[in-house]
């Protein structure tokens, strides 16, 4: 013991001062967490259930606090069931099946107690009297709108349906996202496919679902979809905006995250045989947008969504009136329907390159046509690069 000891102090007389208070400094933290760790597994059922109910006595009174006026209808089991049963009828099977076992495993051990119900009792008719609410609000036009028409409320409706066919459906797998910043303006150029925009869908709710700071894109959509019923209602509301040189310079001077798909409707008319071949990127106004505000051009491959329509052929049927510049043939349209109209669930990737910076030092480089079409020209090449890379990866149109 005694040599252990003198080994440990010829060790110690080594050690600088500065080692030896950080060899100290380890041993009191590992201390701690070893108690802290011992703390943890030595509390009670009892300690949780007073924790569990001290959180939803917090959470009540907050809501309270808030909506000081209102008052649920008196509590009764009979009645809490019910409202139970109502909220999970929009779940899936075993949604509802796993709640309730929850439920049922509380209600028959030691930690029921009337007065946690009568909190969630309170919590659930405010649910529901919000939901009822928010219906009628969205009925009679009374909710809020940023001036380029975003609702938040109406964003957050769809954002489930959309996580649906991010994550189950389409089974995004996204990469390079850290290629986005966090904050202020940038110019995202993606490939376009897919005769419908799934594609942008799925670019805005990867950056609104996965990104850090939970962005919202501003697609900029093609003159044709306001023809449609409905359609620019719907893009409106969700923060979309028409595509114009005008409309994008002035959102990423405010900041914002702006997507254009510089193909238009001819990268969504492709057809089968010619998936991935991106087509002419237009007049190059991205790169006017660009050049304009000093943001910098995030190329996006998306490779996936050329699949989910089998187009045959195309004809320009009733485009001198609807405006709409062709009809697809595909392998289920027009004979299915509306089926026919339903994505195949080919599995996606998305992939966010590195940040291409324009300054030549020219304030009106926008108005240089030959630097333009060159910009163009390199943006286009860098994503068709990319879009083939990952091709070169994948193994399986369905399972990647």
């Amino acid at each position: 013991m005694m040599s252990d000891n003198k080994a440990g102090n010829e060790v110690a007389n080594d050690l600088s001062p500065e080692e030896v208070e950080a060899t100290a400094a380890a041993e009191t933290d590992e201390a701690s967490s070893s108690a802290l760790l011992e703390a943890a597994v030595e509390r009670t059922d009892e300690e949780l259930y007073e924790q569990l109910a001290a959180e939803v006595d917090e959470l009540t009174e907050r809501v309270q606090e808030l909506v000081p006026d209102y008052q649920p209808p008196p509590f009764s089991p009979r009645g809490l069931v019910a409202l139970i049963e109502e909220l999970l009828s929009k779940y899936p099977k075993e949604v509802q099946i796993g709640v309730l076992e929850q439920l049922r495993g509380a209600l028959s051990g030691d930690m029921f107690d009337p007065e946690i119900w009568k909190g969630a009792w309170f919590m659930l008719n405010y649910t529901l009297k919000y939901n009822v609410d928010l219906a009628r609000r969205r009925f009679t036009g009374e909710y809020d709108t940023d001036e380029w028409g975003l609702d938040w409320e109406f964003v957050d409706l769809l954002l489930p349906f959309f996580r649906f066919l991010y994550k189950s459906y389409f089974r995004v797998k996204t990469t390079g996202l850290e290629n986005v910043p966090s904050e202020g303006r940038a110019l995202l150029v993606a490939n376009h496919s897919g005769q419908l925009p799934w594609d942008g869908m799925m670019i805005g709710t990867a950056l609104l679902t996965e990104h850090p700071s939970r962005r919202l894109v501003r697609t900029l959509y093609a003159g044709i979809l306001p023809r449609i019923p409905w359609a620019s209602t719907l893009l409106m509301r969700v923060g979309q905006a028409l595509a114009t040189v005008e409309n994008g310079t002035r959102l990423l001077e405010q900041e914002e995250l702006v997507a254009v798909f510089p193909e238009g409707y001819k990268g969504t008319g492709k057809l089968f045989k010619d998936r991935y071949r991106l087509a002419r990127f237009g007049r190059g106004g991205f790169a006017k947008m660009a050049l304009n505000t000093g943001a910098p051009i995030i190329p996006v491959s998306v490779v996936g969504s050329e699949e989910t329509y089998i187009t045959l052929a195309k004809f320009p049927t009733f485009s001198g009136i609807t405006g709409i510049p062709y009809l697809p043939i595909t392998l289920r349209f027009p004979w299915m329907g509306l089926l026919g109209i339903t994505p195949l669930p080919t599995k996606w990737h998305i992939d966010f390159g590195e940040p291409i910076y324009l300054d030549n030092g020219d304030p009106n480089a926008a108005e240089n046509v030959p630097y333009v079409s060159q910009v163009t020209d390199q943006v286009r090449n860098t994503i068709q690069e990319m879009v083939h890379d990952r091709l070169e990866q994948r193994r399986s149109i369905f399972f990647g």
